[in-house]
């Protein structure tokens, strides 16, 4: 296993012959959100049947010629504006000769020379605090590959070619990467950021985004060392442990005087390793030239304005905004944010609550925050549900957090009211007034029960007017309990102590 070191924090790979340095790039493949397929129309629906989903373009038959899907375009565009990255008003699609059974073509169209997005950045925020910035050194569009299917037969392998032509956005890191933990918060904050624009949609257990994982180690101070390429690498946890094994391997390697090639390898989920798969292809290898059946793409910059306009607020700014407008804790901010859905379904609470209180948003933010992160979010956990999928809505959330703040409900009766929520589907009111679960202020009605409780136990009572004061916690409780929790609990304080101390 790796070690971190101590000094400046830094993250190095113990050695014989003392401390290594890893150096990470990521290219990450994203599936572009689009109805059709980057050169045809092709449906790109995920979970059809095998070669369900599939044209005469995307099988390669002969005469057939592509013709580019514009949404794949504007998607691309907008990702690029939300890594605040160079947009290319003209780029180029280039052919990527390679021969495999899962790619009809015998190449692949991608851009090597002439990028539709050129550097960007992205911002990410490790788990003490800390920030760094990753630089991109761009994206481009590619078509994807089929997939070849080996366990479906003894001696035969299957060939699937529904994911053929599907558009890729391949978004290259520049090898700022120095650990196994800043590798994952970049693939997670990468992901949050697709699916906030609606670019991708993030679900790397089906092979909408997933990433070639570049390792090489050196002496801190030294040249970059020799790099190996881990192919498709589809979590982000895998990712982390990939990065780990593979610099592990290499240190080990060289201390016992051997040296790494530049290869291929594949990442065995089951033991956190990686093999070989192949050597390493040079750009020359793939015989790159100018796609003959593509003219360039370009636009000018009216198109890049309406993408930029089509854009939502980002999470960073959410955050910010989350913390600084709404004075939510930065963890509050950071859990809100993490999904665009949920922070929709917050928004839209909040907005109800504020409505249903005439209150601004600023003075019951930290309410409606910390009833969806706790109790929502516990129980949408229970469930095995997403934010999306809730038996409550945000309105109904509205009604029940302003019945709490009225003095409708309780603490413990909201609790038992939202319960009831989940299960039946109702609204708090409805189950307020069916089940009679209103609070009692009525302090005639208290008095009645105070008195009741205080006569069934007057040792207790005794012994609080003797001065044991902590019992006056137990008196509030038994008088609760008395009430079916529908009592105020700031007037059963009062009149208790009233009545004791009277």
């Amino acid at each position: 296993m790796t070690d971190a070191a101590t000094a400046a924090g830094a993250y190095t790979v113990k050695g014989a012959t003392g401390d290594w340095e890893i150096v990470v790039g990521l290219e990450v493949h994203a599936q572009v959100t689009a109805n059709a397929k980057l050169f045809s129309g092709a449906s790109t629906a995920f979970g059809a049947e095998p070669n369900a989903q599939v044209s005469l373009v995307d099988a390669a038959m002969p005469g057939m010629l592509p013709v580019i899907n514009g949404e794949c375009v504007r998607q691309a565009v907008r990702t690029g504006l939300a890594i605040d990255a160079q947009i290319n008003k003209w780029s180029r699609f280039d052919r990527k000769n390679y021969f495999y059974p899962d790619l009809p073509q015998g190449y692949q169209i991608s851009q090597l020379y002439h990028p539709i997005v050129g550097e960007g950045r992205l911002e990410i925020t490790l788990d003490d605090g800390t920030t760094k910035t990753i630089g991109i050194e761009r994206i481009h569009l590619e078509q994807d590959a089929g997939k070849s299917v080996h366990d479906l037969h003894p001696t035969m392998s299957y060939v699937d070619l529904n994911r053929s032509g599907c558009a890729l956005m391949e978004i290259v890191s520049r090898p700022d990467i120095r650990s196994p933990a800043e590798a994952g918060a970049y693939v997670a904050a990468l992901r949050q950021l697709l699916r906030y624009v609606g670019s991708c949609d993030g679900n790397m257990d089906e092979g909408s985004m997933r990433a070639d994982v570049n390792v090489s180690v050196r002496k801190p101070g030294q040249s970059f060392g020799t790099r190996t390429e881990t192919k498709n690498v589809n979590s982000v946890r895998f990712i982390m442990q990939a990065v780990e094994h593979e610099a592990r391997r290499q240190v080990d390697l060289i201390e016992a005087g051997g040296a790494v090639v530049q290869e291929t390898r594949l990442f065995d989920p089951g033991t956190g390793t990686t093999r070989s798969m192949r050597g390493k292809e040079d750009a020359h290898d793939y015989r790159y030239f100018p796609d003959p059946d593509l003219l360039p793409l370009v636009f000018d910059d009216a198109f890049i304005d309406q993408c930029r306009a089509s854009l939502p607020e980002l999470p960073a700014a959410k955050r910010g905004r989350y913390e600084t407008s709404l004075g939510l804790s930065p963890y509050l901010a950071g859990v809100l944010t993490a999904e665009k859905d949920t922070a929709d379904w917050f928004e839209t609470a909040l907005a109800a609550t504020a409505r249903r209180l005439a209150k601004p948003e600023t003075e019951v933010a930290s309410r409606v925050a910390n009833f969806v992160s706790t109790d929502l979010f516990g129980a949408l956990k229970k469930l095995g549900k997403d934010i999306t999928d809730s038996p409550v809505t945000p309105d109904a959330l509205a009604e029940l957090i302003a019945l709490g703040a009225d003095g409708t409900l309780s603490g413990p009766l909201v609790k038992q009211v939202f319960e009831a929520m989940l299960e039946t589907g109702e609204t708090a009111g409805a189950i307020v007034e069916a089940r009679g679960l209103r609070q009692v202020s009525d302090t005639g009605a208290i008095d009645a029960a105070i008195q009741a409780v205080l006569d069934a136990n007057p040792d207790k009572v005794a012994e609080y007017r003797g001065g044991k004061d902590k019992l006056f916690g137990f008196f509030v409780g038994q008088v609760m309990r008395a009430m079916a929790g529908k009592a105020a609990p700031g007037v059963v304080n009062d009149r208790l102590k009233a009545l004791l101390d009277g």
